[in-house]
């Protein structure tokens, strides 16, 4: 591992902890460094309040002050460039005068994309681009997938049994574990929105809260022919819903999947088999295929 890797990881570390309340900001981790040791960090902690870099200097101890001059500060999404709840990032770094600036990926918002990194460069700082580059754009693939193709990040997730059914010949089965169902939570605590199906939503009447883990719960959607995927879709747009988790029935999932609307499957199989019910969905589209486009309302 590299120096800046080293750094950029610590970056990585901090951001995380803005998982909860930085929504719909992306989260973003930020330390200085000078002669090999940290001299201030900091991570955006909450939508409308100051991002990674002004908690990073405003941790920076009076007797430090002096030494951002001969300081690198680590940033693990580029710096914002435009006012909007706040200042402007990069104007902020350059103020201080730090000698060199490394970023792990730049930002997919159409306000940013690059013109940050822009500006400091135009302003004499060494700036260095791509430190982990794929390991930060992971840690924010919600944020990214929203900018970036239009539409909310798709989690599929469903429970199967070891011969791929998701009941017993019609009977509803146990098939999560407690310790799974406790997952299954967590997971929800993580996306903006969940969508189930008309059948299971009527059958079942479902919750789809976050009982069992601390968060808050994703807003509901019920997928059936007067709210369509593509009304859902669009929902999630016009209202900064950046992730989706589609939790329905067969025919919700196999829906998503036909549509190639998704980017990440959870399945959960139980050692047992039933011999006979509803089938689990079936991948059957190649995902090397374009996702279709929707028009969405502005």
């Amino acid at each position: 591992m590299t120096e800046d890797e080293m750094y950029m990881r610590r970056c990585l570390q901090l951001a995380r902890n803005g998982m909860q309340n930085a929504k719909p900001n992306p989260m973003v981790g930020a330390v200085i460094v000078c002669d090999g040791r940290i001299i201030g960090e900091g991570y955006h902690v909450r939508c409308g309040e100051g991002h990674a870099e002004v908690n990073a200097f405003a941790s920076v101890k009076p007797d430090d002050e002096p030494r951002l001059q001969d300081a690198t500060i680590y940033v693990s999404l580029e710096p914002c460039s435009h006012y909007g709840k706040t200042p402007p990032c990069a104007d902020l770094i350059i103020s201080k005068g730090v000698k060199r600036v490394v970023v792990g990926c730049i930002d997919p918002f159409a306000q940013v994309q690059g013109r940050g990194i822009k500006k400091i460069r135009e302003a004499g700082i060494e700036v260095t681009v791509g430190v982990l580059e794929e390991e930060c754009k992971a840690l924010n693939k919600h944020f990214f997938t929203f900018h970036s193709k239009h539409r909310p990040y798709i989690l599929l997730k469903w429970a199967q049994t070891a011969d791929g059914f998701l009941d017993d010949h019609g009977k509803a089965i146990a098939i999560s574990t407690p310790f799974t169902k406790m997952l299954v939570h967590k997971l929800r605590a993580e996306y903006d929105a969940i969508v189930v199906g008309r059948v299971t939503d009527d059958r079942e009447h479902p919750q789809l809260n976050v009982r069992e883990w601390s968060g808050k719960a994703p807003y509901r959607y019920v997928l059936s022919h007067d709210n369509p995927i593509e009304n859902i879709i669009a929902d999630c747009m016009a209202n900064n819903r950046q992730s989706l988790l589609v939790e329905g029935g067969a025919k919700t999932l196999q829906a998503f999947i036909d549509a190639g609307l998704y980017d990440e499957v959870r399945i959960e199989t139980a050692p047992f088999i039933v011999g006979g019910g509803t089938h689990a969905p079936i991948f059957c589209r190649s995902r090397q295929e374009p996702l279709p486009t929707f028009s969405y309302p502005t």
